[in-house]
């Protein structure tokens, strides 16, 4: 199981944390989802069919880009 945290300057409300929780939180292998609208962070936890770059991908595709 990997956890990653990553920064995403679009998030600034509870629709944003709340999108952001279900999409992510469906794909497969995801276990856990956890955003902020206040650090403007999402952690992922998860395993094997996710990967980083995928969860990098879907967070771009509904508007939420990750940043470095």
């Amino acid at each position: 199981m990997t956890t990653i945290t990553f920064k995403v300057p679009n998030i600034s409300c509870g629709h944003c944390v709340h999108t952001i929780q279900m999409e992510v939180g469906e794909m497969q292998g995801v276990s856990a989802v956890t955003a902020s609208n206040q650090t403007k962070q999402v952690e992922v936890t998860f395993d094997p069919p996710a990967t980083e770059d995928a969860i990098v991908a879907l967070l771009a595709e509904i508007n939420y880009p990750a940043v470095n």
